[in-house]
């Protein structure tokens, strides 16, 4: 069993400068042509301020492992659940602070046995601004 005085825990921050070749690269690699990734005058013509960052970019923005140090078996980890919450799209040239939290740890009996569930939130700010721009939330299974 995951230990629960791990709850709560919070990684040191990470900054990550949101660069248009990492933008254009990660939309090639999930196969979006769409021209506002990777052109000025497609984002402005499509009314934005600047080149967007696709929607599921921030998984690219890693925050510290918050989980160094428990007592994991690696080999019995499944991931159950992604999902994240928008305040604003990120863009070509924010700088963004990421940090996980540990927000919870529980016991799940199924009928395959028991398993751990760890859910760790990451929250990405705008360093400039101090805004959250998203939070992540991630489910992650471990069998016993």
């Amino acid at each position: 069993m995951i230990d629960r005085s791990f709850l709560g825990r919070t990684s040191e921050p990470v900054v990550w400068h949101v660069e248009r070749g990492h933008v254009r690269a990660f939309a090639a690699a999930i196969g979006d042509a769409n021209p506002i990734y990777y052109d000025d005058e497609a984002a402005v013509a499509a009314g934005l301020p600047g080149i967007p960052a696709p929607p599921t970019f921030p998984v690219a923005l890693r925050p510290r492992d918050v989980r160094e140090g428990m007592a994991i078996d690696w080999r019995k980890l499944l991931h159950g659940e992604q999902s994240y919450t928008f305040r604003r799209p990120l863009f070509v040239g924010d700088r963004v602070s990421v940090v996980a939290r540990i927000a919870d740890i529980s016991e799940k009996r199924g009928k395959s046995g028991t398993m751990d569930v760890l859910v760790i939130e990451t929250t990405g700010t705008d360093v400039v601004g101090g805004q959250v721009l998203f939070v992540g939330r991630s489910t992650t299974l471990v069998r016993r």
